[in-house]
C-alpha cells in the first residue's frame, strides 16, 4: 500500500507540475497569435491522445514516459509550412514574442507555487512554535547564549512563528551572511538579540540535520510513555507491564518525556525502580529491575519494551498550533514563500558549482517520489507545500541559462537581442548538445545519490 501510494503520488506531482509548466508555454502562445499543434505530458510514443474542437484541432496527448512534456507548434524549422500559415509559426515570430512564450513555463510554475502556499494557508497547516532547549556544549548555539525556553521570534528582522519558518529562515540568512542575529523571547521574559556566529561551520558540505551542527535543539512538548510492546522473558513482563500502560512517574518523580524515561532505566542496571502506571483508569506501581547489558563496550539496563508517546495538554497547548490566514494574507504569505525558497534555491546552486557545499544535497526522481507519498499520507496542507517546493525547484531550474532549458533559449533570444538577428542554427546544435550532457550529467548523479540514501 506504501508503495502504491508512493508511486500515484509522485505520478501526480509530476504529470500535475509539468502540466502546469506546459500549459504557460501553450496559454502565452495561443494569446500572442501562435499556432500550436500538439499539448503532451510525458515524452516519446502517445499512449493516449484526442483534438480539441476549435479551429487548430489541438492534439493534447499522454505519452509512455512521464518524466516531462512539451509544446509542439507550428515551426519552418521542423517541416514544411502552408504559406496560408506562415505569419503562425514560432520561428517567425519577433523575439519579444519567442520571449514570452519561453519565459511562460516557469513563470506559471512559480503562480502555482503562489498559489499552492496560498491554499495551504487559508486551510491551515500545523506548526510547531520554535522554543529552543538547552544547546549542545561546545556549538555555535551555545557559545551565542541560547538558553533553555528561548522563543525565536525573529531571524535578521524576519518574523518568525514556526519550527519550519525557523529552519528555512535561517538556512536562507547562513547563504548571505555567515552571522545571523537572532531576536528570542527569553524564558525569564524580555526580548533579547543574539548573535549566532556560522563563520566556521559548513552546512552544506554533507547531508544531515544543520540543527545538530548549529547546536540549536527544539523543545519537544511534554509527554508521558506508552508501552507499544513487551518482550518475552524480559524484565517488564516479569514485572507485569502490559502493551498501553502509561508510565507517569519513575520512583516517585513525575516524568516529563519518553526520553527522559529510557535515559533513567539506561543508568540503573540491576537496580530496582518504581514505575506509576496508568492502565485504562486504575493507577498504581510496579517494580522492575533493568537487566545489565553491554552495549558498545558500555553497561546499560534494558527491561524490554517497545515504546511510543503521548503528549500532555499542557504541552500541546503550549508548542503546537495551526497556522492560517485569509485570502489577501495567504496571497501575500505564499509570495514571500515562494521568493524566500526561490532565493534559497539559487544560493544552494551557487554553492554546488563553488564546491562549498556538497553533491549529495542533489536529489532526483527516487527522492522526490519518496517525499511525495511521505507528504501525501501526512495531509492535503503538507502535499501542496511539497507541491509548491517542487513547483518552484522546477520553475527555478528551467531558468538556468543552460541550453536545452527554457533559460537557455533565452539566453540565444537575448543574444538576438543585442546582435540584432539570431544565433546560428550551428551554434544553437552545438548548445544543445552541451545542454543535453549538462542535463544528463545532473540527473545521474541525481539518481546515484537517490540509490545511494536507498542502500545506506
Amino acid at each position: 500500500m506504501n508503495i502504491f501510494i508512493t508511486i500515484v503520488a509522485f505520478l501526480v506531482t509530476i504529470g500535475l507540475l509539468v502540466a502546469v509548466h506546459e500549459f504557460g508555454h501553450f496559454w502565452v502562445a495561443r494569446k500572442l497569435g501562435i499556432k500550436v499543434q500538439r499539448f503532451s505530458i510525458g515524452f516519446g510514443k502517445r499512449i493516449w491522445t484526442f483534438n480539441g474542437k476549435d479551429e487548430d484541432k489541438v492534439e493534447y496527448a499522454l505519452s509512455l514516459i512521464p518524466l516531462g512534456g512539451y509544446v509542439k507548434m507550428l515551426d519552418e524549422r521542423e517541416g514544411d509550412v502552408d504559406p496560408a500559415e506562415r505569419h503562425r509559426a514560432f520561428n517567425v515570430q519577433p523575439v519579444w514574442k519567442r520571449f514570452l512564450v519561453v519565459l511562460a513555463g516557469p513563470v506559471f510554475n512559480f503562480i502555482f507555487a503562489i498559489a499552492a502556499y496560498a491554499t495551504v494557508y487559508m486551510v491551515g497547516i500545523d506548526a510547531v512554535r520554535p522554543y529552543l532547549d538547552a544547546p549542545n556544549p561546545n556549538t555555535p548555539a551555545a557559545i551565542s547564549g541560547f538558553e533553555a525556553g528561548d522563543r525565536v521570534v525573529k531571524v535578521n528582522d524576519t518574523e518568525v512563528a514556526s519550527v519550519n519558518q525557523l529552519r528555512l529562515t535561517l538556512l536562507n540568512s547562513y547563504l548571505s551572511d555567515r552571522k545571523v542575529n537572532i531576536e528570542v523571547e527569553a524564558a525569564n521574559g524580555g526580548n533579547t538579540s543574539r548573535v549566532l556566529d556560522l563563520s566556521n561551520v559548513a552546512l552544506l558540505k554533507d547531508e544531515g540535520d544543520y540543527f545538530g551542527k548549529i547546536g540549536l535543539n527544539m523543545e519537544m512538548p511534554d509527554n508521558i510513555p506508552v508501552i507499544t510492546e513487551v518482550l518475552p522473558d524480559s524484565a517488564a513482563l516479569a514485572a507485569g507491564l502490559k502493551i498501553d500502560d502509561h508510565i507517569q512517574s519513575i520512583n516517585g518523580e513525575s516524568l516529563t518525556s519518553a526520553r527522559s524515561f529510557s535515559d533513567f532505566i539506561s543508568q540503573n542496571a540491576g537496580n530496582a525502580v518504581t514505575l506509576g502506571v496508568l492502565r485504562g483508569t486504575e493507577q498504581f506501581d510496579l517494580v522492575v529491575t533493568p537487566k545489565p547489558s553491554v552495549r558498545e563496550g558500555k553497561t546499560v539496563g534494558l527491561i524490554g519494551v517497545g515504546l511510543a508517546y503521548k503528549y500532555t495538554e499542557a504541552g500541546k497547548e503550549k508548542l503546537f498550533f495551526t497556522r492560517n490566514a485569509s485570502l489577501g494574507e495567504a496571497l501575500k504569505m505564499g509570495a514571500v514563500e515562494t521568493w524566500n525558497l526561490s532565493l534559497m534555491t539559487l544560493r544552494v546552486m551557487g554553492r554546488l558549482i563553488t564546491g562549498q557545499a556538497s553533491i549529495k544535497n542533489i536529489s532526483g526522481p527516487i527522492t522526490i517520489a519518496n517525499y511525495a507519498g511521505k507528504s501525501a499520507v501526512i495531509g492535503f496542507s503538507v502535499f501542496m507545500s511539497f507541491l509548491a517546493i517542487v513547483s518552484l525547484s522546477l520553475g527555478v531550474l528551467n531558468l538556468l541559462p543552460i541550453p536545452m532549458l527554457d533559460g537557455g533559449h533565452l539566453m540565444y533570444y537575448l543574444i538576438e537581442i543585442v546582435k540584432g538577428s539570431p544565433v546560428s542554427e550551428r551554434f544553437e546544435a552545438a548548445g544543445m548538445r552541451v545542454g543535453m550532457a549538462m542535463v544528463g550529467v545532473l540527473m545521474v548523479l541525481a539518481i546515484y545519490n537517490d540509490i545511494t540514501r536507498l542502500v545506506s
